[in-house]
């Protein structure tokens, strides 16, 4: 039945009814959350879909839980506004490739699944801050990517590498991580920190005058080891001016494989090595401290040649040679390496170095 209203009452009744907004009359559809400059995400699907359409200035923040796939980031940041994946060390990403039929160059191909925990391809200017990739077959691998910077990540039990700046992915920083259990597969390819390419790889990975120029990296108060099968950081031919500093080196677990024999192999040009401290005990094969060496390239350039170490600590365990071993000084008559007073070892069996030491 409907119900009459006196005049007087139903111009009363209009008028509040105007008055009142309008989600009180119909409620509308809950808006839709922009995407803002922080994108909460806490499932793999999230990550995956965040990672794809990241925008500079974004942050992708992880919640903590495990993070199972294959996550690979192609957006750019800039300088102004870079792009930053963070979560705390309870946010763990697994990748358990690979998986399918993949290029003879690694890139980013449908159907197939490189198995690396964390890839980012042609994306500069990323920040990567404070979570834990893990069991996957490499840990983070950065390629044609400038100026990436990772801290406090923790990177343990992968196949192969740790993290690997590669494809001229120059002015990057790893510091404050921490990084361990890696060539569980390929003990020989199990680096903590690799930085370049080797000459032979440079068809895949060198697009920069034919090198990878993976230039002016920053490796610093990182905790390497122990359980790293290969050196703790390889410095690639080709590349130039990185700086290796404040580091802890942890030698146990070191296999030998590949020439891997020390904690730093240093084959690129003008790096500097100062502040850092590396032991070595049993298990494991150990020659020297540091050491140098110098594989001709094309294009050439004066590889493992300009080295300054200085205020760097080392404890052979009764086992290694020498904290710094040079292996040519003829090969670098115009652009020698030089080894400071300041450096120190204990338990060597030749000593601290086999070149004269600078005061």
């Amino acid at each position: 039945m409907r119900l009459a209203i006196p005049g007087a009452l139903a111009g009363l009744v209009a008028a509040g009814l105007a008055a009142l907004p309008a989600a009180a009359a119909a409620p509308a559809a809950p808006p839709v959350r922009p995407a803002g400059p922080v994108i909460e995400v806490d499932t793999s699907a999230e990550l995956r879909g965040a990672l794809a359409s990241a925008a500079p200035g974004q942050t992708i923040r992880m919640a903590a839980g495990e993070y199972r796939g294959a996550f690979v980031a192609r957006r750019a940041g800039t300088a102004a506004q870079p792009i930053t994946l963070a979560g705390p060390r309870t946010a763990v990403l697994v990748n358990d490739g690979p998986s399918g039929a993949g290029p003879s160059c690694p890139a980013p191909t449908a159907g197939w699944d490189s198995g690396y925990g964390l890839w980012l391809y042609g994306a500069p200017y990323w920040n990567l801050t404070g979570f834990t990739v893990k069991d996957s077959k490499k840990g983070v691998v950065i390629d044609d990517s400038r100026h990436v910077k990772a801290d406090g990540l923790h990177v343990h039990h992968v196949d192969e590498e740790g993290v690997h700046f590669r494809r001229s992915s120059a002015d990057g920083v790893i510091r404050n991580s921490v990084i361990e259990h890696t060539g569980l597969v390929q003990p020989g390819y199990g680096e903590g920190v690799y930085l370049g390419s080797a000459g032979s790889n440079w068809g895949c990975h060198g697009n920069a005058g034919g090198a990878d120029r993976s230039d002016r990296v920053l490796v610093e108060n990182n905790r390497i080891g122990p359980h790293v099968a290969a050196e703790a950081v390889d410095v690639k031919e080709g590349t130039f001016g990185g700086i290796i500093r404040g580091n802890t080196f942890d030698g146990r677990g070191i296999t030998g494989q590949n020439s891997a024999d020390s904690w730093v192999d240093v084959k690129g040009v003008d790096y500097l090595i100062e502040g850092n401290k590396g032991t070595f005990a049993p298990p494991g094969t150990f020659a020297n401290g540091y050491e140098t060496h110098n594989p001709a390239t094309t294009p050439s350039f004066a590889n493992g040649c300009g080295t300054v170490w200085r205020d760097n600590a080392s404890d052979l365990g009764g086992a290694g040679a020498y904290a710094i071993k040079i292996t040519s000084v003829s090969k670098c008559s115009g652009r020698p390496h030089v080894v400071h007073s300041s450096n120190t070892v204990r338990r060597a069996t030749s000593g601290l170095t086999n070149v004269p030491v600078t005061p």
